[in-house]
């Protein structure tokens, strides 16, 4: 077998081999092509386990540390720090660390690549989703598989996805991930998955029955081919900005201990560029860290048939030393690749840098995290006068954000929650975070969610508080389901879950995250699937291009064409919007006397859906 490594500043590499009983062999690979290493080392086979090392004149390069291949598409174990993991810890971290496993070709059986839905971009329904806490808790789902890839297949979640109308599932992180040390050293664990250290291989931990690659493998590829079979997308959510080695005081994992220089990006001063929040910036502009990054993800889409992909901080994938550029490498080599040009790609269209947010900044055909829609959505239904314009424009798709070089309407992806936040319940339940939980003294999270508790922090039994909070979940929901552009639903929303006020539970794997199916709420379920039919038997809710001008009229609540001045006045919380034959009406206040506009075609206006009985925070739409 052929083994090429790249470690330019390396003066040796082995590659070492493990048998059963963790008895390593070392292979020295002895010649240099450029800046890899290479080697072909004999009687190599699929499923055997392996790892590398590395020596050199830089006192990162240490032999005793065991390293993972970064091209590596299958661990033997999950990973979590140990303080031979540290960069300067004495002792043989071998024992500690996962080992590779060499993959095997594809193999037979179902192929996903072969019966993926296809659906366009404007008929797309999007659920977020964490492959644990979808299903942890489900009591239809087998309690052996519940967790777990096989169970994301599972009758009682395709089931609940066609119920609510979802046509694509978004995958919080699956890329093999750390529990890092800061939550290792406070007894927590890496829950969303936002560290990653093997790029390519699935993390093992979400397989029913072992947790390993080979298992994690099988079980994925067979989930993602049942979903496909029932009309279901998979998008992944990747991370491809940083990787969980931490900075230069954290641990030496895979790529520092193989080519530091290479994979990170400095600063002038030679310490570490940090754009990210989490202590390091993976270098995508270099040609090697970008061959990584590509040979990734088309390794998703061709040996599990994934549909697309949401790149977190993926404001980091546009840059190099003198910053954010829409035509970076990274997206050029995109554009051109015959297999990931032709897949869904979604950015999150900031970092932490100083020019990172780049909302409406990248190119065509990416799609974009709107987080525009979601605060201007959530202030206006808050009450904030205002915001009413703000969620007049979400509602036509955010044309301000996104519509230049001729990008569609379908730019925009629309949220009000996601996984990073509070819940939908929890913005008419909270007015301030708890994450006391985390461990940092409740400082961690946004401190501004634009939430509302309507006077009782948390559960009330106040009837009048309960429903109030209900008639909101409801008005947002529409909203989110009658806006141009892509809906994406968090997992749980649509049955009332709740995190109890934890707005950043990345560390909460139990049932602060795990959605509580016993307890949701069916007349919601219900509700959300009619707000999905209803989009899709009325393509005007789902337009590819902006609407401007004569295809869309804005009316008051009496009846009269609004004007300039309607939209900045504070008292201005009832607007009634026309495309083509649908009327949608948006009440963020209280009681009013409303008059609907004539029917275009002289007929009877005919009421399709009601957010609530009453007007008050409603919205309503009209054929």
């Amino acid at each position: 077998m052929k083994v090429e490594i790249w470690a330019p500043g390396a003066s040796k590499i082995w590659f070492c081999v493990f048998d059963e009983q963790g008895l390593e062999t070392r292979h020295e690979l002895t010649h240099r092509d450029g800046e890899y290493w290479v080697g072909d080392i004999a009687g190599l086979q699929p499923a055997d386990r392996y790892g590398l090392r590395a020596t050199g004149c830089d006192p990162i390069f240490n032999p005793d540390k065991l390293l993972l291949d970064p091209w590596a598409q299958h661990l033997d174990a999950p990973l979590r720090w140990h303080p031979l993991m540290a960069v300067d810890a004495e002792g043989d971290s071998a024992a500690v660390m996962p080992k590779c496993i060499l993959a095997d070709p594809l193999p037979e059986g179902p192929d996903p690549r072969l019966n993926r839905p296809g659906h366009a971009w404007e008929d797309l329904v999007i659920l977020e989703a964490h492959v644990k806490g979808l299903t942890a808790k489900h009591p239809d789902i087998r309690p052996e598989i519940r967790g777990s890839y096989a169970a994301l297949a599972d009758p009682a979640v395709l089931k609940h996805l066609g119920d609510i109308g979802v046509n694509a599932l978004e995958l919080l992180p699956v890329q093999a991930f750390i529990d890092d040390q800061y939550l290792v050293q406070r007894g927590l664990v890496n829950y969303w998955g936002y560290q990653p250290v093997a790029f390519s291989a699935l993390e093992p931990r979400y397989a029913s029955k072992h947790p390993n690659g080979l298992e994690a493998d099988a079980e994925f590829r067979q989930a993602v081919h049942t979903l496909h079979e029932h009309g279901i997308e998979v998008i992944l959510d990747v991370v491809f900005n940083h990787s969980g080695e931490g900075d230069q005081r954290d641990s030496v994992l895979s790529m520092r201990g193989l080519n530091d220089a290479g994979y990170y990006m400095r600063n002038s001063d030679g310490s570490y560029a940090n754009v990210t929040g989490t202590g390091n910036t993976l270098a995508v502009h270099n040609p090697q860290v970008l061959r990584l990054v590509l040979d990734s993800l088309r390794h998703f889409a061709q040996r599990y048939g994934v549909d697309g992909f949401r790149f977190d901080l993926a404001s980091t994938l546009g840059r190099d030393e003198t910053g954010f550029s829409s035509q970076a490498a990274f997206f050029q080599a995109i554009a051109q690749d015959p297999v990931l040009r032709k897949l869904k790609l979604i950015a999150e269209p900031w970092d932490t840098g100083s020019d990172g947010y780049q909302v409406g900044g990248f190119p065509h055909p990416w799609r974009e995290w709107n987080d525009t829609y979601r605060d201007g959505v959530r202030q206006a239904w808050r009450g904030n006068g205002e915001a009413v314009g703000q969620l007049a424009s979400a509602v036509m798709g955010s044309a301000r954000q996104f519509d230049h070089y001729g990008r569609p309407a379908t730019s925009s992806i629309n949220f009000v929650s996601a996984h990073d936040g509070f819940t939908l319940g929890d913005i008419v339940s909270y007015s301030q975070k708890h994450n006391e939980a985390n461990g940092e003294n409740n400082k961690d999270g946004h401190s501004e969610n634009y939430s509302d508790n309507f006077g009782v922090e948390g559960p009330t039994d106040n009837p009048d508080i309960a429903s109030a909070r209900q008639r909101r979940i409801r008005a947002m929901l529409a909203t989110l389901f009658l806006s141009q552009g892509v809906p994406m639903l968090l997992a749980g929303d649509e049955l009332g879950n709740t995190q109890f006020g934890n707005n950043n539970a990345y560390c909460q794997d139990n049932e602060i995250t795990w959605i509580d199916w016993e307890s949701a709420d069916r007349s919601l379920i219900e509700y959300v699937g009619k707000l999905t039919s209803l989009r899709r038997r009325f393509p005007e809710l789902r337009q590819r291009d902006f609407l401007h001008g004569e295809e869309v009229s804005w009316w008051r609540s009496d009846g009269v064409p609004t004007q300039d001045h309607d939209w900045l006045s504070p008292d201005f919380k009832c607007f009634q919007v026309m495309i083509e034959n649908i009327l949608m009406v948006f009440n963020t206040g209280g009681e009013i006397d409303l008059k609907l506009p004539p029917h275009p075609e002289g007929k009877e206006w005919h009421l399709e859906l009601a957010s609530d009985e009453y007007l008050p925070q409603s919205v309503r739409v009209y054929s």
